[in-house]
């Protein structure tokens, strides 16, 4: 029974042996270069920052009274879930 272990131990030992001998190199990989992406961002904001500045357009919100800003905050807010919900009445 020893001589039998021995001998299987010694097969399998041989055939992990010839698999690792055996195997073919792997190709050399060569760096594939990407544009970097930090350089992309600067070129983007090199364009924003050379780009003319379009005036804003002046809202209903500018004025400066906060209950005014709130209360059109609101009635858009109402405008919007009333559209959702599919109410063609307001208050």
């Amino acid at each position: 029974m020893k001589r039998l272990t021995a001998w299987l131990t010694g097969v399998a030992g041989g055939v992990a042996a010839a698999r690792i001998f055996r195997r073919t190199p792997a190709p050399a990989r060569v760096p594939v270069h990407e544009p970097d992406p930090a350089e992309a961002l600067r070129e983007k904001l090199a364009q924003s920052k050379s780009a003319p500045a379009e005036p804003e357009a002046p809202t209903e919100l500018s004025d400066g009274d906060p209950d005014a800003r709130r209360r059109a905050v609101h009635e858009r807010g109402r405008a919007a879930v009333d559209e959702m919900r599919g109410d063609s009445t307001t208050d």
